[in-house]
C-alpha cells in the first residue's frame, strides 16, 4: 500500500477515518483530546481531530515512525471502529505545528470550512470521510481549511 512513502523522510502526515461508537459521548471526546495534547508533546507530534456524530477523521504529523506507532495504538481504541487508513505521505512543513491537537465538530450534512473548497477539493474530503484510500499531497490543504 503507499510504497512511494520515503520513511527516511524526517516529516510525514497520516490521515485516517473511523466510525465513531455510539457510546462515545462529548466527555469522551474531552478525554481523547487532553489524552493527545499530554501524549502527543512526548512523541512530537501535532495534528487536529474532525469529527462527527457519525466519524472520526484525524490528521496526524510529526517523525513517520512514532506517527504509525501512534496510528497502531488508536487502532485499539474501543471509542471507534472500522479504522481505515486514507493516506500517508511526506510534507515539507508541519501544517499545525504548535498544536499537540486541535479539534473541530463538523456536521456531515453541512459541512461547514473556513474557506472555500474547489470541486476537486470537495470530492478528496467526500473521499476521506468515505474511508476511500486517496493520493496526492492535496489532503493537509483540504484538513487546514476546517481552522
Amino acid at each position: 500500500m503507499f510504497k512511494h512513502l520515503n520513511v527516511n523522510t524526517m516529516l510525514s502526515y497520516l490521515v485516517y477515518v473511523s466510525q465513531r461508537n455510539s457510546k462515545c459521548t462529548q466527555p469522551e471526546i474531552d478525554k481523547i483530546l487532553q489524552a493527545c495534547q499530554r501524549n502527543n508533546t512526548h512523541n512530537d507530534a501535532t495534528g487536529v481531530l474532525l469529527y462527527s456524530d457519525k466519524r472520526f477523521v484525524q490528521y496526524l504529523e510529526g517523525d513517520y515512525q512514532k506517527i504509525t506507532a501512534l496510528y497502531d495504538k488508536i487502532k485499539l481504541d474501543e471509542r471507534h471502529k472500522n479504522v481505515r487508513l486514507v493516506h500517508i505521505g511526506n510534507i515539507q512543513d508541519r501544517i499545525f505545528p504548535s498544536w499537540q491537537m486541535g479539534a473541530k465538530e463538523f456536521n456531515e450534512d453541512n459541512i461547514n470550512f473556513l474557506t472555500n473548497l474547489s470541486k476537486d477539493e470537495s470530492k478528496l474530503f467526500e473521499n476521506i470521510v468515505a474511508g476511500k484510500e486517496t493520493s496526492g499531497n492535496n489532503i493537509p490543504a483540504v484538513i487546514s481549511k476546517f481552522f
